[in-house]
């Protein structure tokens, strides 16, 4: 009975060692692989004075600011008082300083495709919908008087802008 009981226990042990020891299928699904990108359109939360005047600096000038300038613009913003007046003086001096980094007019009528999706990207971190593109294609074709400042300052202007 022992014997017979061992001689079980052997032929299921290497029973299950054969059975269980298959080759793994692949299995595909023909997913198509797709690059997605986060709507920050749904922004939330107010940035800070700090934040704001360091976001804006770095998407004119593409360089970070240093703290010196950002505790005297930050003294500037408190001084006002009304938040949307002093980032507007803040901002209109920025656009009367050197060192800016924005591209030529010629260049956005060039292409104002491109730069439409640059601008989108430079400022609200996220690609424009199919008739923000379209609007601000007609504007600017439209529009010969429109300059690149001018579209910046809508954008650093915008209450997108002022959230994250």
């Amino acid at each position: 009975m022992r014997n017979s009981y061992v001689s079980v226990l052997c032929i299921v042990a290497i029973s299950g060692g054969i059975f269980s020891c298959t080759k793994e299928k692949k299995v595909t699904f023909g997913v198509v692989p797709e690059v997605i990108y986060e709507d920050k359109a749904k922004k939330t939360k107010r940035k800070t004075d700090a934040e704001y005047i360091s976001i804006l600096y770095t998407n004119l000038y593409q360089t970070p600011i240093s703290p010196n300038q950002l505790y005297k613009t930050q003294n500037v913003i408190f001084s006002i008082g009304d938040h949307n007046v002093a980032s507007e003086l803040v901002l209109s001096n920025y656009f009367n300083t050197s060192g800016l980094k924005i591209p030529a007019d010629a260049d956005m009528r060039g292409n104002i495709d491109s730069f439409v999706v640059n601008t989108y990207k430079r400022f609200y971190l996220r690609y424009p919908s199919e008739g923000e593109k379209a609007f601000f294609n007609n504007y600017i074709s439209r529009n010969a008087n429109v300059t690149v400042e001018m579209v910046y300052t809508a954008f650093a202007a915008s209450d997108e802008y002022n959230f994250y």
